[in-house]
């Protein structure tokens, strides 16, 4: 058996592995491992490469910014900021047509600056903004649909932990890629801004919901509503990004003064108490071992395919056949949307990215573009059956028998459908991606 055989085996079984429901790092690192051991016909090779990957793994500084934003995240959300900013963002679009939908996407990208997490998006808008849209008669499944597509908005508007992983596996800076992440994340949220009144239009019967009443907020209200509800998250949007975009903090550093603060502002709104902290502090001890065992995982998954030389065949196979550049992103969307509809985010950027790191040279292609790419692609599938993962979510936090997966599905397939229109758009110029570095 050829090494060559043996990389596609490995990759193929992983992805076989993953499908039947088998842990994405149990899948990657075992079978990366056996992979490992049939090249080299030596077991203390394989051994010696996992302790290797773990030590590297672990003692890279980046991966430090992971439990601190993480952290930061989750008191955030336990601080009920989340409902601060719906609250306002209600009240200011409220006169217009799907308004209700517009102020769920602005308070989801706020909010989005600060958590960096879909999962946590979507567990707290679900019920925030949902039974509000309810009550104001929105269809069921526009209601669910807006959720979940501007939940996406977690990974993609920094800090963002997808970024952090991509930025960790490419060996890429972090700052960099939260940067990067800026335009994007606002022009996702724009599209969705937009389109809401357009479905509104064309879709009277999908959106409902009742007609615009009542006026503007006085200007007294919004600068009230500015201080007390937005001012907080503005407070610690400008402490964590300004640090890092400033040169005064790392990102590591931002991640733990962002924590601080924000326990800050929960503890003076008492809104946090020892339990809800302890809460945090277990949950983010979970979420980071989970991490850190998939970037083990990952690590031993990368060198295991360069001992095979697959990344090498892959990129000599695309010069061979003259892939274009518009060729090679036409490939790589395409398995970007396939992988996504049946495992998460993290587990498509560790399997697919060392592909194509290779592959990529001959084009010139910028790594912190084609990471916001990959995660922008990937994030399509937290919207898409079988997996979407932000649907199950919705589904699980809402408790609401009568709204059906399949609503949920239904309901975020239009927002899944600007996506990719957004992520086009960013193929086809890369300088938004890159305008800010």
């Amino acid at each position: 058996m050829t090494s060559v055989v043996v990389g596609i085996a490995s990759v193929a079984a992983i992805v076989v592995s993953i499908y039947a429901g088998v842990h994405i790092a149990v899948a990657l690192g075992l079978i990366s491992f056996i992979g490992v051991v049939l090249l080299k016909s030596d077991l203390d090779v394989a051994v010696n490469l996992l302790s290797l990957a773990m030590a590297d793994s672990v003692s890279d500084e980046a991966f430090a910014t992971v439990p601190a934003f993480v952290m930061m995240g989750l008191v955030v959300s336990r601080a009920g900021l989340g409902r601060d900013i719906y609250d306002f963002a209600d009240e200011l679009f409220r006169p217009v047509r799907g308004g209700l939908g517009i102020a769920t996407v602005a308070a989801n990208a706020i909010f989005a600056s600060v958590t960096g997490s879909s999962i946590a998006s979507a567990s707290v808008f679900t019920k925030v903004a949902i039974p509000e849209m309810l009550r104001y008669r929105y269809h069921r499944r526009f209601a669910v649909g807006v959720v979940a597509g501007s939940s996406v908005l977690g990974m993609i508007i920094p800090p963002s932990v997808m970024l952090i992983i991509y930025a960790v596996i490419t060996e890429q800076s972090v700052g960099a890629m939260f940067i990067a992440g800026v335009v994007p994340g606002l022009l996702l949220a724009a599209a969705y801004c937009v389109a809401i009144p357009l479905l509104h239009a064309l879709a009277p019967g999908f959106v409902g919901g009742p007609a615009p009443g009542g006026g503007w907020p006085t200007p007294g209200r919004i600068a009230l509503g500015l201080l007390t509800k937005v001012g907080p998250v503005a407070a610690l949007v400008l402490l964590v990004l300004g640090g890092i975009y400033g040169g005064i903090l790392t990102p590591v550093e931002s991640g733990a003064a962002g924590t601080v603060a924000a326990a800050i502002i929960g503890l003076a709104k008492r809104r946090l108490g020892w339990q809800a902290t302890w809460s945090a502090l277990v949950e983010t001890g979970r979420i980071t071992a989970n991490i850190l065992f998939l970037i083990i995982a990952a690590s031993i998954y990368s060198r295991m395919l360069g001992i095979a030389g697959l990344p090498t065949l892959f990129g000599e196979w695309l010069a061979s056949i003259n892939m274009t550049f518009v060729g090679l992103m036409f490939i790589y969307v395409l398995l970007l949307l396939a992988l996504g509809t049946i495992i998460d985010t993290a587990s498509i950027i560790l399997i697919v990215v060392p592909l194509f790191l290779q592959a990529l040279e001959p084009f010139g292609i910028h790594l912190v573009w084609f990471g916001i790419v990959t995660v922008i692609g990937a994030e399509i599938g937290l919207l898409t059956p079988p997996f979407g993962i932000s649907c199950f979510v919705i589904k699980a936090t809402l408790g609401d028998a009568s709204i059906t997966l399949r609503d949920i599905f239904l309901g975020a397939a239009p927002f899944a459908a600007i996506m990719l229109g957004v992520l086009c758009v960013l193929i086809a110029f890369p300088g938004l991606s890159l305008v800010l570095l």
